[in-house]
């Protein structure tokens, strides 16, 4: 079964750079896999905080089974992986799945300003 946060675009290895990389806001990765239980607990976490974040944060999701290069670039271990890159370098790296109010919370810091 494929995990898919609903409302997020999902990026390979051919796409990374252009799409995580040269990206303009902040950029969370949720690296993922379809075997990962905490994977699809993370799912609709994800998709809450990208609905609240529109246009302050780009979310998207990697497959961390088909897509060995990014994956072994930036040394993803555990899944799920949530990593925050900001003008192409990661800034922030968090493992394991949780509620919400406490992701939100751990991205306060790299977040944009409210119409910046």
């Amino acid at each position: 079964m494929k995990i898919r946060a609903e409302g997020v675009a999902e990026v390979t290895d051919a796409d990374f750079t252009a799409e995580v990389l040269g990206a303009e806001p902040p950029v969370l990765v949720e690296f993922t896999a379809d075997w990962c239980g905490p994977c699809r607990q993370l799912a609709p976490v994800v998709s809450a905080v990208a609905k609240e974040t529109a246009g302050r944060l780009k979310v998207v999701q990697i497959d961390a089974d088909t897509n060995p290069d990014t994956v072994s670039r930036y040394g993803v271990l555990s899944m799920p992986t949530l990593m925050v890159f900001r003008q192409g370098e990661p800034v922030k790296s968090m493992v394991g799945a949780r509620p919400k109010r406490r992701l939100l919370v751990e991205l306060s810091d790299v977040l944009e300003p409210v119409g910046a």
